[in-house]
């Protein structure tokens, strides 16, 4: 076996020897091979939301929510497959024989008044809340309550909500940067 591992690599030293300059290159071949049961849209890894203009009348104290934007996140290539994941909320157990089941952990810089609300660039007096099609809380920093995955229909849906903290409200431009990871079990 390490013979013919050595005359493999000793041909191939003498292949490459045997090129001539501008006639030859090389390929830099990378990937990942993962075992899950979907995979995640390419147009759903890198998306744009916009809140649009967000009215100040909306926000006039502290708690008070504007109109929520939603986004979604598309799954390709899922298959029929068995699913658990234990919920770090509740500590039950969510399951099914026939469709995956996923967890999202949304991360991202906290609000210095509002723990639970992604903190915006540009502004004073406003965080976002993010939420899931049930209006469930997604749990900023760690994994949001489990969900199955529908096969043929593989889109999950969440929220993002501008709320009024506590600090004084400025106005202007805002963004933010919220990363997201799945999690499948």
């Amino acid at each position: 076996m390490a013979l013919s591992c050595l005359l493999l690599v000793l041909s191939a030293q003498q292949a490459w020897a045997g090129a001539v300059d501008g006639m030859s290159g090389v390929l830099d071949v990378s990937g990942s091979l993962h075992n899950s049961p979907c995979v995640l849209d390419m147009t759903s890894a890198y998306q744009d939301v916009d809140l649009g203009s967000v009215s100040g009348s909306q926000l006039l104290r502290p708690g008070d929510q504007a109109t929520p934007v939603a986004f979604q996140l598309r799954f390709v290539d899922c298959r029929r497959a068995s699913g658990s994941i234990q919920s770090e909320r509740t500590g039950n157990l969510v399951w099914s024989a026939y469709q995956p089941v996923v967890s999202v952990a949304f991360v991202a810089p906290a609000d210095a008044d509002d723990p639970r609300l992604v903190k915006v660039q540009g502004i004073t007096g406003m965080g976002l809340l993010l939420t899931d099609a049930l209006g469930r809380d997604a749990g900023l920093g760690s994994r949001g309550e489990p969900l199955f995955l529908q096969h043929g229909s593989d889109t999950l849906t969440w929220h993002v909500r501008p709320v009024r903290t506590s600090a004084a409200l400025s106005r202007g431009a805002f963004r933010a940067a919220v990363d997201f990871r799945l999690v499948y079990e």
